[in-house]
């Protein structure tokens, strides 16, 4: 009886692994190859921060209406410009899936380049500070000032008067 609900078991999990992620509405035609391309430059604007083309909430009505709509401006012959401004009117610039690279929107773009390189002259800086050699014992050896044969003699003399008194 064991192996008998084990096989059940098994059925239902390969079943339930080849059933399709995204189950679409009874009726509903897949978007044209035209429609997936400009559709994967919007955001569903269900709540649920998935890419148009990609939003697979069951029974989803936003993205079908989206899709509906923007498979209707497809197939007038729209260009993909009129599209996406027609999205961002009724959506706002929220509706982009990446902000377009052009005005402000070029800042967030620009920037991780930016970090990246001040980033990398900061670590640069701080090895070069950490390899330089510091404290007094060091500084005094390598930039210790040159005595005189002379002057090494009065030292030593003066050292051996104090050292007798």
């Amino acid at each position: 009886m064991t192996r008998t609900r084990r096989l059940f078991a098994i059925g239902i999990l390969a079943a339930v692994a080849a059933a399709p992620l995204v189950i679409m509405p009874v009726g509903a035609q897949q978007p044209s190859d035209r429609a997936k391309q400009i559709g994967g430059k919007f955001m569903c604007m269900c709540g649920c921060s998935q890419v148009l083309t990609q939003c697979n909430h069951v029974g989803c009505t936003t993205s079908t209406a989206m899709l509906k709509e923007l498979e209707s401006s497809v197939a007038r012959g729209d260009s993909e410009d009129v599209i996406t401004q027609m999205f961002v009117q009724e959506f706002g610039t929220k509706v982009y899936a990446e902000p377009p690279k052009s005005g402000f929107s070029l800042v967030a773009w620009s920037l991780p380049s930016i970090y990246l390189a001040l980033g990398t002259i900061l670590v640069v800086f701080v090895i070069s500070r950490w390899r330089k050699p510091r404290g007094p014992a060091i500084a005094a050896a390598g930039n210790a000032p040159r005595v005189s044969a002379e002057q090494l003699e009065r030292a030593r003399a003066q050292a051996a008067r104090e050292t007798e008194d």
